[in-house]
């Protein structure tokens, strides 16, 4: 049972991160603060840092010196 709920958040996290990186390819120069992103992905702010965390290790996203998040370039 724990298996299947942990595959369970596993696919929903994906289907998030899969969301998220199609919404900064929509929107070139989109730019947005932790608390922004929470609100407009509609999630909880730890799944939403997460979402923020593994984005950022696989180079796709990046911190600015701002403490805003947007797409790596390069």
């Amino acid at each position: 049972m724990v298996c299947i709920l942990l595959a369970s958040s596993r696919m929903e996290l994906d289907h998030i991160i899969d969301r998220v990186r199609e919404e900064f390819r929509e929107m070139p120069g989109l730019r947005l603060t932790p608390a922004q992103a929470t609100r407009l992905w509609g999630l909880e702010q730890e799944k939403c840092r997460a979402v923020i965390d593994v984005l950022v290790a696989a180079a796709f996203l990046r911190w600015t010196p701002a403490g805003a998040i947007t797409r790596a370039e390069g």
